[in-house]
């Protein structure tokens, strides 16, 4: 998509998660993409007319691309880029929990504005996580699926991270920081969790599959070496959390 320009847009289905934007076609039809980009878990095209094309595909969306020319559309297919390069750009979503908006460059009301850090930037360390977990109370779990505290970490890979640094899900956030703010070191073996734990994501997905440590296991043999523990599940903030009772602290 990226330097090609939107020659006919065809929404077939306006209503996904939340209703896409009014002239939705006519405001990207002769636009071009200057640049496609990530923040968290959104998809950003920065376009030739100063608006901001942001694209969130929830939990069953995804984008194929056909360059072949005619294309045999399904029923979830929802909206349909057709590109000056030849590319034909299909949404697809069964359960329609994906949202697409459009937005000026200068607009307060960006989803993405409200953000917490990326987790793989070199900016991301532990002094930057203490100073939000400094005197939180709340389950470390579910302060860490926050977006607004950690950019794009999700249930799954809290979860899987929280594993790998042995820590409890049910903790209380602010034990991992001093009472003056300061990282303890557990912090900051939670920080080089979260990035092992991502980076390990993304090879599995180019070998060709997710390998959980906890996530989906529940009542199967804790894989770390020599703990005796058992996967449990739990419900925090209304998401599943998988854990190892035993080496999880």
């Amino acid at each position: 998509m990226e330097d090609a320009r939107f020659e006919r847009v065809v929404v077939r289905r306006r209503r996904l998660r939340t209703l896409l934007p009014a002239r939705f076609a006519a405001r990207l039809e002769g636009s071009i993409v200057q640049s496609l980009r990530r923040r968290g878990k959104y998809l950003i095209g920065d376009l030739s007319t100063g608006d901001m094309l942001v694209m969130h595909l929830g939990m069953s969306g995804s984008f194929d691309v056909h360059t072949n020319g005619a294309v045999t559309l399904t029923k979830h297919d929802h909206v349909v880029f057709h590109m000056s390069n030849g590319a034909t750009v299909v949404f697809n979503d069964p359960r329609r929990f994906g949202s697409m908006w459009l937005h000026d460059t200068r607009s307060p009301n960006v989803p993405t504005s409200a953000l917490g850090p990326e987790p793989l930037d070199h900016a991301f360390g532990a002094e930057v996580l203490a100073a939000t977990l400094r005197g939180r109370r709340a389950p470390l779990k579910t302060v860490l699926a926050d977006q607004r505290v950690i950019a794009g970490l999700g249930n799954i890979y809290v979860s899987e991270a929280l594993h790998r640094a042995r820590l409890s899900p049910r903790r209380a956030a602010g034990t991992l920081t001093s009472p003056s703010g300061v990282p303890r070191p557990v912090l900051r073996t939670l920080v080089r969790a979260i990035r092992e734990t991502l980076q390990t994501a993304l090879a599995d997905r180019t070998d060709g599959g997710d390998r959980f440590r906890v996530y989906d296991r529940e009542g199967e043999k804790c894989l770390r070496r020599g703990c005796r523990g058992t996967i449990k599940r739990i419900v925090q903030g209304g998401r599943s959390t998988f854990f190892c009772p035993v080496c999880q602290r």
